[in-house]
């Protein structure tokens, strides 16, 4: 084979992330019920600041200063402590090669979010694995895993695909547990979702701790996922460190548009948890009558499992459903091959869903 440029020795062992299918042959209709994307859609707002947007020759703020004033306004944070990316994988995968090389090793949960473990092989470190406990996020098993190697932990709280979480006692005692230069990244994605007295986001560690930021995104509850933006909120001595690799013009000019618009119509935010409160508990209910396990979730999502047996299996299923237009999300890859994960939909798609998933067990309607 002639000579060519060869990547760096790891690279090709990364298992590149696959999204979920948004697509079925032959089908006139198709509900998207596998990216955890609301139904809602954004805030008209957020639509109405893009269409307005008429700057696109300028190069936006490198520093999006306007939303992070906007993301600290909503949060009661110092806006000095926050970066914006271009969706909270970025922020995540920076935040990492800040702190990740050769040699050093980052922990995850068992069915932690995929990108974690993408992340830190990028950087050129080894991911290190902790089992989960009823597919919740043990943190006596992370800390067991802690060696003098270990600079970053990633904690999904709630977590994808499982929909878990565990409470923020159990946050702290991660955090108090940790050496004093790992870095404890929260990802709290759907933290908007939840509704959970013990439940913290992680605002409140990250203002008290010098090693712990957390993540959020624009991606679901505000429905801004094709503009790719997120946020990060982390110590002072982090921020500097994550700007100093972070690309200049990281956030386009209507990403920071529509996120101001949306982080402020508290309204639309409200109908969203609305919603999902109300169908979340809906599919949960009428799925398990079925005779089908469903994992507890306080997300948008719920994983359901599915018996290993012949013409039963998740694949099965996904097959099925795919052939009637509702696409969910296949979990092989976060280790959960009997599962399928199901993004709570509109009104029609959730009775569709149920339906569907009725004809495939072969029940009866009551």
């Amino acid at each position: 084979m002639s000579a060519r440029p060869q990547p760096r020795p790891g690279v090709m062992q990364i298992e590149a992330y696959v999204p979920g299918k948004s697509k079925a042959a032959g089908v006139a209709k198709v509900h998207k019920l596998s990216s955890n994307e609301t139904p809602l859609g954004p805030s008209p707002k957020a639509l109405a600041a893009i269409r307005t947007f008429d700057h696109l020759e300028l190069y936006p703020d490198g520093a999006a200063t306007k939303l992070r004033e906007a993301v600290a306004a909503r949060y009661g944070l110092d806006p000095s402590r926050i970066i914006c990316g271009a969706g909270s994988d970025e922020l995540l995968s920076l935040v990492t090669s800040a702190y990740v090389g050769p040699g050093d090793e980052g922990i995850f949960t068992e069915h932690g979010f995929l990108i974690y473990r993408v992340a830190i092989q990028a950087a050129g470190g080894t991911p290190v694995v902790a089992p989960e406990k009823d597919l919740r996020a043990d943190v006596d098993a992370i800390l067991a895993r802690v060696t003098d190697r270990t600079r970053i932990v990633f904690l999904a709280n709630p977590n994808n695909p499982t929909g878990t979480y565990i409470p923020f006692d159990e946050v702290k005692r991660l955090h108090a547990g940790l050496p004093p230069q790992v870095v404890l990244v929260l990802d709290a994605a759907y933290a908007e979702y939840v509704r959970r007295n013990d439940y913290e986001a992680g605002l409140e560690l990250v203002a008290t701790s010098e090693n712990v930021v957390m993540t959020r995104t624009f991606s679901k509850i505000y429905g801004l996922a094709a503009l790719r933006l997120g946020w990060m909120v982390a110590p002072a001595h982090i921020v500097d460190a994550v700007n100093r690799i972070r690309g200049p013009f990281n956030v386009s000019g209507p990403a920071i548009a529509a996120g101001i618009a949306a982080i402020q119509d508290e309204t639309h935010i409200a109908r969203a948890v609305e919603h999902n409160e109300k169908w979340l508990r809906w599919l949960t209910r009428e799925i398990e009558v079925l005779g089908l396990k469903v994992t507890p979730s306080v997300a948008n999502f719920l994983l359901i499992h599915f018996p290993n047996e012949a013409g039963r299996t998740a694949k099965d299923a996904d097959a099925f459903l795919t052939g009637r237009g509702l696409i969910l999300r296949q979990v092989e890859a976060y280790g959960l091959p009997d599962a399928l994960r199901l993004t709570v939909g509109d009104e029609e798609a959730n009775g569709l869903v149920v339906a569907a998933l009725r004809d495939f067990m072969g029940a009866k309607n009551a």
